[in-house]
């Protein structure tokens, strides 16, 4: 005697292929449904107060902290509850990462979030606790980077890299655009570096804990 064909949802459990298409068309509308509004909102589409796009220096450190995976140990993302912003600072709000391609919130916490890092310690102490972090911090994992305060920045690359990012919305001028190659001439990657990091977090709505 054979089976009845398989109805409703029984067919369903009983498909792979089924299943799965059930699975990724349910996902894409979530998806559409969550992600979607958020490109008409103006808090998550328009520049914080105060924030503005990375200076030619600021941009070389940037790169250099992405190249070197510090975003695997650090993120740049508090969240809004009090253990955070009593450790770090205040939250962190979408309008502070307008200018962020890609941005690196990060997801593992090896060290410590750097978002509100911006001014909370001297260059010295920065450049100190980039060539050698066990100086300043014995117990600390951090690897060290001693090349950074030999290597130079390369310059030429930067008035194309702001001419992208132009195109992408960070409102940079001409002038910019052209004078970013000599703003990094002679300037060490560390010194890229800690500038980048000096300007985390230093801008956007000054938010209470």
């Amino acid at each position: 005697m054979s089976n009845p064909q398989a109805t409703g949802h029984e067919r369903i459990e009983t498909s792979n292929l089924l299943m799965i298409v059930l699975i990724l068309v349910t996902v894409a509308i979530g998806g559409i449904v969550e992600i979607v509004p958020l490109y008409f909102q103006r808090s998550t589409t328009e520049a914080a107060p105060g924030v503005k796009p990375y200076t030619a220096l600021q941009l070389a450190g940037r790169d250099i902290y992405v190249r070197e995976g510090c975003y695997n140990c650090h993120s740049q993302m508090i969240r809004p509850l009090r253990a955070e912003t009593l450790r770090y600072g205040p939250y962190s709000t979408a309008g502070e990462f307008v200018y962020d391609r890609p941005f690196q919130w990060g997801s593992k916490r090896t060290g410590p979030d750097l978002h509100r890092v911006g001014g909370k310690y001297s260059d010295e102490w920065q450049r100190v606790h980039l060539i050698n972090p066990r100086d300043l911090v014995p117990e600390s994992n951090m690897p060290a980077y001693p090349w950074l305060e030999r290597a130079v920045v390369d310059a030429s690359e930067m008035p194309t890299k702001l001419a992208v990012l132009r195109t992408l919305g960070a409102p940079y001028s001409d002038d910019e655009v052209k004078g970013s190659a000599e703003a990094v001439k002679g300037k060490t990657e560390i010194e890229a570096f800690i500038a980048y990091l000096q300007v985390l977090g230093t801008a956007g709505p000054a938010l209470k804990p």
